[in-house]
């Protein structure tokens, strides 16, 4: 593989559609040049960091002194400088010289989009960085922006201040609500003390955004407020430790680490007590960057298993020339795209909710609530099911070490764990229900689309209202039902709202090229009427157009 982006021609489509005209000129010749970076430079170096190369604490020095530091390997340095120097956060919130003017979360998750195929892991403190500039820009003081945010948003100008977002203590996991991290006034400044327990980038980052209660605070996340806390100036001062680095299943290049704060040095953001519901703001950033890894996982798994079906050839045929093989390759490549076209509908939402100055409508803004969990869901579980289909299509060697598809499966399944676990997201989507009636919203705002959708689509259209009103008719239900009830079948519900999105956005976007009508016959035909015996089925009726990417399909 040569260049994941000029390998997309879907990616390139989409962002033409949501780019200006000059923005996609640029933003396409600079795509170009990190699609290739990706496929070469950065994806051998993942291989290292993977294997051998993994971040190490040094806690002490030679004399027996303290040090708590975190040795990363060159290669990785390589790739932090030259991925934050392309703007892939910077670019959110300054201006791109060659424009004059901001860029965006389009562009910024396409470029990680491109990053995860390689290097999922990598990809996780590029996340944290993205969220921790999001809270300064949005929530700090003057005087801290002026001191942090040119760090943060770096791109090669100033040093780097790589961020992290500290939430997680081992007393309370996804239950935010139960931390004990303390913050005492000292001057102009906090003294923060306590633990947190699972810290990515820690040992990596230049200012660390915590989570932590002011003395006589509310209990529960209503008593949280946030702090900046400067990393190296307390780790030299003794004021924070790094206890161990966690040894993870996956995503190994990001060093995650057990950290205890001994009064260090924070400064906080915002208002107090605020801290919980700023965070959440940034967790529904980092929901959509885990979705964009998911993204970027699938597509690498489903490059490594076309590649391997036209060349591997078994009983005297390549393995491409078999239709079950034809069949997994057509709905692996339609999901895929579906899945990268809802989710880039979401980051362009994105942009018009979280950008400073929002004038996003209430409305636009439960509807990004509701996309960001739903789609999170149904990526990282997708994610996990095309690494499992690659290793599946190379037989034995996919499952050695020296092919990627291990690592994109062992990679893979932090994704249904970080940002939210499915229980967690089915609880937001029950929590939307029940607060803003958003199964009305989203029922309204979805035949509407499929009111405006060309071509013929007739059959598929009813479906999809007949589920969309299924849909209503379940929420109507269990809102009669005990919350017990509710909780049980709220992931369910996602996953029937993820499903009904994923398919108006194909049959939108269907009548746009002969491509994207495929893509949503194989997408539809698999989701919704799979398992019915057909003459002619859509993703062998499709395979040459979708997978070898021939222009005209051969009935």
């Amino acid at each position: 593989m040569t260049n994941f982006y000029q390998q997309d021609q879907n990616l390139k489509r989409v962002l033409k559609s949501k780019l200006s005209d000059d923005f996609f000129e640029w933003a396409d010749k600079e795509l170009d040049d990190f699609g290739a970076l990706c496929a070469g430079e950065i994806d051998e170096r993942a291989v290292h960091t993977d294997r051998e190369g993994q971040p190490r604490l040094i806690r002490y020095d030679k004399m027996g002194n303290e040090l708590s530091k975190v040795w990363l390997n060159e290669g990785y340095q390589k790739t932090i400088e030259q991925t934050y120097n392309t703007g892939i956060v910077g670019y959110v919130h300054k201006e791109i010289p060659a424009l004059g003017y901001k860029g965006n979360y389009v562009y910024s998750f396409a470029q990680a989009y491109l990053l995860s195929h390689a290097e999922a892991g990598f990809y996780c403190p590029v996340t944290l960085t993205k969220a921790t500039a999001y809270l300064i820009d949005h929530y700090a003081s003057d005087e801290l922006k002026e001191k942090y945010l040119p760090h943060v948003l770096s791109t090669g100008d100033v040093e780097l201040y790589e961020g992290a977002t500290f939430l997680t203590e081992r007393q309370g996991g996804s239950d935010v609500g139960a931390n004990e991290v303390q913050a005492t006034p000292e001057g102009d400044f906090y003294r923060i003390t306590g633990e947190k327990y699972f810290a990515s980038n820690a040992g990596a980052c230049g200012v660390a955004m915590v989570l932590a209660r002011l003395e006589g605070a509310p209990e529960g996340t209503k008593g949280l407020s946030l702090f900046l806390v400067p990393w190296e100036e307390n780790r030299k001062e003794g004021q924070l430790r790094i206890r161990r680095l966690k040894d993870k299943l996956g995503v190994r290049a990001v060093p995650s680490a057990e950290v205890e704060f001994e009064g260090a040095k924070g400064y906080l953001v915002g208002e107090v007590n605020h801290g919980f519901y700023y965070m959440i703001e940034a967790l529904n950033l980092s929901r959509v960057s885990n979705a964009v890894a998911s993204l970027g996982i699938m597509r690498r798994a489903y490059l490594e298993a076309k590649n391997y079906a036209i060349e591997r050839e078994a009983f005297g045929y390549a393995l491409v020339d078999y239709p079950m093989v034809r069949d997994t390759l057509s709905k692996l490549v339609a999901k895929q795209e579906v899945e990268t076209n809802a989710t880039f509908e979401v980051i362009e939402l994105m942009d018009k909710v979280m950008g400073l100055g929002s004038n996003a409508s209430e409305k636009e803004q439960l509807l990004f609530r509701l996309y960001v969990a739903i789609m999170k869901k149904e990526t990282a579980e997708q994610a996990i099911h095309f690494a499992h289909e690659a290793i599946e299509m190379h037989g034995g060697n996919g499952y050695i070490e020296d092919f990627v598809t291990p690592r994109l499966l062992r990679d893979a399944q932090v994704l249904t764990v970080w940002e939210g676990t499915a229980n967690i997201l089915g609880l937001e989507v029950l929590r939307l229900i029940g607060k803003y009636n958003i199964g009305d919203i989203f029922a309204d705002e979805m035949n509407s689309r499929l009111a405006s959708v060309d071509g013929d689509f007739g059959k598929w259209i009813d479906l999809v209202q007949s589920e969309i009103q299924s849909v209503v008719n379940r929420i109507n239900t269990l809102k009669e039902k005990s919350h017990d009830l509710q909780t049980f079948y709220c992931k369910q519900l996602a996953e029937d709202m993820a499903r009904i999105f994923e398919s108006v956005i194909a049959l939108d976007t269907a009548s746009s090229s002969e491509r994207q009508r495929a893509i949503a016959e194989v997408y539809m035909q698999s989701n919704w009427k799979q398992g019915e015996l057909e003459d002619n089925p859509a993703t062998l009726i499709y395979f040459e157009v979708l997978v070898l990417d021939k222009t005209k399909v051969n009935l």
